[in-house]
C-alpha cells in the first residue's frame, strides 16, 4: 500500500538475532537517504558492545543510528521508555525529511513504537504485596487457577509457573475492575501514527544456526569475556536484568565457577538458537511482515520504493537498483 499524506513513513527491518538485519538495513538507508533507529533491548546499554553485536563504528559513520548506547546497565529501561524515545527520534527525522528505518529483533519494542503500549495504572496500595505473599504461600499454579476464573483468555497465554505475569494480570484486575484481557482488546483498535512498511529477513533454519555457532565464536575471540569481566571490575551487579541476558550470564557463570569454558560456550550457542527461534515464532505471528532472505536487497529496495510513492519530502532517495 503507498504511503498516505495523513501519516508519515517508517521501515522496519526485523528478524533473528545473527540474520544480517544491520548490514542489510545499512544498505537500505544508504539508498533512500535514510537513518537507523536501533530496536535492540540490549543495544541501548552503554560498555555492552561484543555480546550485544552493536553496530562497529564504521557501520555507525556509513548511516547515522540513533538509540544505541542511550542508558547505563543499572538504569531501569522498558518498551514504554523505548517507544516514548524511540517517536521522539522518528519524529525529528520525519521532520528533517529523513526516512527511519527501524531496525531490530525486539519484536516488544517494536510493536511500542508502532502500535503503542497498554500502560495500567499503578496498583492500588497494597495490592502487589498482598498478592507477592500470597504466591509465595500458595505457588504460582495457585494464583493461575484464581487468574483462569477472572480473566480465562489471560490466562490461556500464560504459563502457570509464570509467577511475574500472573501477578501483574491479576493486580491489573483488582486494580482497574476489568481485566487484563479487556484492557489489551480496547488497546488493540488504537490507530498506528505512522504508515508502516515491515520488512522480515529470513534464511533456512540450519544456515542461521550454523552462522549463530559462529558468530559466537566471533564474540569470544573479540573478547566478549573481558568485556563482562570489566563490566564486573566497574562494579556492576551480575543479578542485573542486562547482565543476565545471552552471552552476558554465562560468560559470568564461567567466572563465578558455576560453568566449565566449554560448557559456557555450549549453553552460549544453545541459548542464542534457541533466542533466535523465539524472535521467528513473533514475527511469523505478525501478517503485516514482509517476507525477504537477506539476499534480496534490490527487491527489498523495490518493495520500499514502491511503499514511498509519490516520494514527497524524501528527496534524497537515490536512483533505483532494480
Amino acid at each position: 500500500m503507498p504511503v498516505t499524506q495523513q501519516k508519515p513513513p517508517l521501515i522496519v527491518v526485523c528478524g533473528a538475532t545473527g540474520i544480517g538485519k544491520t548490514s542489510t538495513a545499512i544498505e537500505l538507508a544508504r539508498t533512500f537517504g535514510g537513518e537507523i533507529v536501533g530496536a535492540d533491548s540490549m543495544q541501548i546499554y552503554r560498555y555492552m558492545d561484543i555480546g550485544t553485536a552493536k553496530p562497529t563504528p564504521a557501520e555507525r559513520r556509513a548511516v547515522p543510528h540513533h538509540l544505541v548506547d542511550i542508558i547505563e546497565p543499572d538504569e531501569p529501561f522498558d518498551a514504554a521508555r523505548y517507544a516514548e524515545a524511540a517517536r521522539r527520534v522518528v519524529g525529528n527525522l520525519h521532520k528533517t525529511g529523513i526516512l527511519p528505518f527501524v531496525v531490530g529483533g525486539t519484536g516488544l519494542y517494536i510493536k511500542a513504537l508502532t502500535q503503542g503500549i497498554f500502560q495500567a495504572r499503578p496498583a492500588a496500595a497494597g495490592v502487589r504485596d498482598r498478592l507477592r505473599a500470597e504466591c509465595e504461600a500458595l505457588g504460582a499454579s495457585a494464583l493461575h487457577e484464581r487468574l483462569r476464573r477472572v480473566d480465562p483468555a489471560a490466562a490461556g497465554r500464560l504459563h502457570p509457573n509464570d509467577a511475574y505475569r500472573i501477578l501483574r494480570a491479576l493486580e491489573i484486575c483488582e486494580t482497574t475492575g476489568k481485566p487484563m484481557s479487556a484492557h489489551h482488546a480496547e488497546h488493540r483498535f488504537a490507530e498506528s501514527p505512522y504508515s508502516v512498511l515491515k520488512i522480515g529477513l529470513e534464511m533456512d533454519r540450519a544456515a542461521l544456526y550454523d552462522r549463530i555457532n559462529r558468530r559466537v565464536e566471533m564474540m569470544l575471540e573479540a573478547g566478549l569475556l573481558k568485556e563482562v569481566q570489566r563490566l564486573l571490575e566497574m562494579g556492576y551487579d551480575p543479578e542485573l536484568k542486562p547482565m543476565q541476558s545471552i552471552g552476558y550470564r554465562h560468560m559470568v557463570d564461567y567466572l563465578q565457577g558455576r560453568l566449565s569454558w566449554e560448557e559456557a560456550v555450549r549453553t552460549l550457542k544453545r541459548d542464542t538458537r534457541r533466542y533466535a527461534k523465539r524472535q521467528f515464532t513473533w514475527f511469523r505471528k505478525d501478517t503485516a511482515v514482509n517476507w525477504f532472505s537477506q539476499e534480496a536487497v534490490d527487491a527489498i529496495r523495490l518493495k520500499i520504493k514502491n511503499f514511498l510513492q509519490p516520494p514527497s519530502i524524501y528527496t534524497n532517495i537515490m536512483p533505483d537498483h532494480s
